[in-house]
């Protein structure tokens, strides 16, 4: 029998409501469970797939090149946007995902990853990965003072300082705090569970909102859904946010998609009315205040991750 490769995968993914899999995962079902109709596509295929592997491999690219045909006829098909690329089958709404992540109860939040816990998560992506030296702005600790949401657009998740004269000569890096020349790089970040095209614009002139301010800012997200990728691009190519991929099973495997257009020179303005209502960003400000002072990026109670500090 012939394979139907469209309707096999769409089947099988219908059949597994809200589970995801890559296209290996997929092509290796398919194998091991169509073995009749992957042998007749081995007769059949004019390339050389004698090999089990090749076969796969076959499979693989051709549900990565199918993937367009079968989001258009089902829209319940998406995709995110990982490395490698998961496929699911959902009949919930963008607009429904993104209220699902973002009102778990607290059973539900127990067996999914909370926003909060990506904090931690992303301070070891950029320290470990990065070099950078965290901080995690508490809106807890913010003055409040324009009700409950006033501030919501105000102050980023989280904020790092970077150290560019890291691996500079000792000389070099006396000569440039005598000179009172730049030492140091101010990073922001505004951190989702799920970013999709229902909350695409939202979430990004929230990030332009309260990061705009630092040398880079960024949005960051642990699923981002391929379906908004287009607009985030000509986002990022008209206000200048950066865009991370922050992966949760291992941080390590984090990517920044879209680079942050470095601002010159830091908003001071804005920093003055972020330290005013947040003590944290206050504390922040001060231990770049001090390593400019002692040339020491260890002063101040970093988020670093305990393995390395």
């Amino acid at each position: 029998m012939a394979l139907n490769l469209r309707q096999t995968v769409t089947d099988f993914l219908r059949a597994r409501p809200e589970e995801r899999f890559t296209a290996r995962e997929l092509a290796y079902w398919i194998f091991e469970n169509l073995r009749e109709a992957c042998e007749e596509k081995r007769r059949n295929s004019r390339q050389d797939l004698s090999d089990n592997a090749e076969l796969v491999q076959q499979l693989i690219a051709e549900i990565s090149g199918i993937r367009p045909e079968i989001q258009k006829r089902f829209p319940q098909v998406r995709t995110t946007e990982t490395r490698p690329r998961r496929y699911y089958w959902t009949t919930a709404s963008e607009a429904a995902e993104v209220a699902k992540v973002e009102s778990a109860t607290p059973e539900l939040a127990e067996k999914a990853l909370s926003e909060h816990a990506l904090y931690p998560l992303l301070c070891r992506f950029l320290h470990v990965e990065q070099g950078l030296y965290p901080k995690r702005i508490d809106e807890k600790r913010s003055t409040n003072r324009h009700g409950p949401n006033g501030n919501k657009w105000l102050y980023p998740d989280l904020v790092a300082m970077e150290d560019i004269g890291a691996e500079w000569d000792r000389e070099i890096r006396a000569c440039v705090q005598q000179a009172g020349a730049q030492r140091a790089r101010l990073w922001s970040f505004e951190v989702k569970l799920l970013v999709n095209r229902s909350n695409v614009r939202e979430v990004w002139f929230q990030a332009v909102s309260n990061s705009s301010w630092a040398n880079f800012g960024y949005l960051v997200a642990a699923d981002i859904q391929e379906s908004a990728m287009k607009e985030l691009r000509l986002l990022a190519a008209s206000y200048g946010i950066g865009l991370i991929r922050l992966n949760a099973e291992d941080p390590s495997e984090s990517e920044i998609l879209i680079p942050a257009r470095e601002r010159p020179d830091i908003d001071w303005d804005a920093c003055n009315r972020l330290a005013l209502e947040n003590t944290d960003f206050r504390d922040f400000i001060s231990w770049v205040r001090q390593f400019h002072q002692t040339d020491n990026a260890r002063v101040g109670d970093w988020d670093l991750p305990e393995a390395v500090e």
